[in-house]
């Protein structure tokens, strides 16, 4: 019911780049997305598209960010309007019983928030193999509710609620169906998880979700262990922390977010400034200067929310992520792509060469960083960090400008030596390209 934020990008990052790192060392992955498509708040976009002079057949903007304004809208006007809030749980009881009106204009607009997406997803080069809707899964979930109902592992209270008390476990009582019959967050994560171990039965499933719902999965893997299915082993929860601004918190409800798409425009043309200044675009061709500037804009804002552990908060500048020559993601491409230009002007790159018997030690530590890198990836894969990557990236690329700028490489003559470096050179670039990928960051090869 809103546009993506500063957060979601977050989390579409750190679910890419985990991806490909579990890729890149043999692990079959399948992108999964989970849409929020139903509940009291999507109702209360409806409420408010319901309640204008004049609905739009077709949104006026982004079919995103407008469905995200009637939501700010409808919490604006709940600050004027006594009983609002229970203006949208009716429509919501409305939703699950049916109604034709309610169910046509939840279609309508869900659709052009999926149109917004799908515009973001494309820009940020995101994919999924398969997409889960809460609409199609409450209804199992309900099913594995009533199962355990019946098995004896929850209970019902008078009111007609469904419970189950986990504070053997050291949880809380926990609310799995209200009692009036509609279904909350936990109901439909059970289908999901059912759904999941029905197509896929991983070996390992991954929820990529804020460490705000760390009690949650926790709630999940607890009744799915009532329930007595086994594959609640196989539930890790990657918990991330929340993104800050220099503001302080965002906020939906109260349109105090960084839009994603609003972002994702600010890093481009900061990009595109900031390369226009250095001054060194007069041999790149008009047209491959737009991608450039994209490639470097996303490379910074991936690079900032990657580079940190994901299970720390992280504060947000976008005017430090985008510096050439700081611990950021531009430096790193401006690495590689200083490299291909020292590569284009060697002409004569040698397949193999010795090692000399002697090593400058700029040499030596930029060797032992690329020999380095590979441990990297593995410790990503076993505890799912792709900070590790990040870091071990800008440790290589911090190396490589110490080795160029004290190390001469196209000017050496000593033919076994210059092999040598030339060859350095080639393998650093190659690692500095793959582990970029790893991100979800391109490599350009002139900047």
């Amino acid at each position: 019911n809103k546009p993506l934020h500063l957060g979601h990008l977050r989390n579409l990052f750190i679910g890419e780049a985990v991806s490909r790192i579990l890729e890149s060392v043999g692990y079959k992955v399948i992108r999964c997305n989970l849409f929020n498509d139903r509940g009291v708040h999507i109702c209360k976009a409806i409420w408010a598209y319901m309640h204008q002079e004049q609905p739009p057949a077709m949104p006026p903007k982004k079919g995103d960010h407008y469905v995200g304004e009637l939501y700010v809208a409808f919490e604006q006007q709940k600050k004027q309007t006594p009983n609002l809030e229970e203006a949208a749980k009716q429509l919501h009881q409305q939703w699950e019983q049916g109604a034709i009106q309610v169910m046509y204009l939840w279609n309508l607009l869900n659709s052009w928030v999926y149109q917004g997406f799908e515009l973001t997803f494309q820009r940020l080069q995101i994919r999924f193999d398969k997409h889960y809707y809460e609409s199609q899964v409450y209804l199992l979930g309900k099913q594995l509710v009533l199962e355990g109902l019946r098995k004896g592992v929850f209970y019902q209270e008078e009111d007609g609620s469904i419970w189950v008390d986990l504070t053997e476990e050291g949880l809380d009582k926990k609310l799995l169906l209200r009692s009036d019959g509609t279904s909350v967050y936990i109901t439909q994560d059970l289908g999901v998880a059912q759904l999941k171990q029905d197509e896929f039965a991983p070996k390992r499933s991954i929820y990529v979700i804020g460490n705000e719902q760390d009690y949650h999965m926790k709630v999940l893997k607890a009744c799915l262990k009532r329930l007595g299915k086994p594959y609640a082993e196989t539930i890790y929860h990657l918990s991330y922390g929340m993104v800050d601004l220099p503001t302080g918190k965002m906020k939906s409800r109260e349109g105090t977010v960084v839009d994603a798409d609003d972002l994702l425009e600010e890093m481009y043309q900061n990009a595109k400034e900031i390369t226009e200044a250095q001054g060194k675009l007069e041999k790149i061709p008009e047209e491959e200067r737009v991608p450039l500037y994209e490639h470097i804009g996303q490379g910074a804002l991936r690079f900032f929310l990657l580079k940190v552990d994901p299970h720390k908060r992280i504060l947000f500048d976008p005017k430090k992520s985008i510096d050439f020559k700081g611990h950021t993601g531009p430096f790193i491409q401006y690495t590689h792509a200083r490299i291909c230009s020292l590569l284009r002007k060697a002409n004569d790159i040698p397949e193999e060469a010795n090692i000399p018997n002697t090593i400058r030690q700029e040499s030596y530590l930029l060797l032992k960083a690329l020999l380095w890198f590979p441990y990297e990836v593995v410790q990503a894969v076993n505890h799912y960090n792709p900070a590790l990557v990040a870091n071990a990236l800008y440790q290589l690329a911090q190396r490589f400008n110490t080795f160029y700028q004290n190390v001469p490489v196209l000017s050496e003559e000593d033919e076994e030596k210059r092999a040598f470096r030339l060859i350095l050179c080639q393998r650093v670039k190659e690692v500095l390209s793959k582990g970029l990928y790893l991100l979800g960051i391109h490599a350009p090869e002139r900047m």
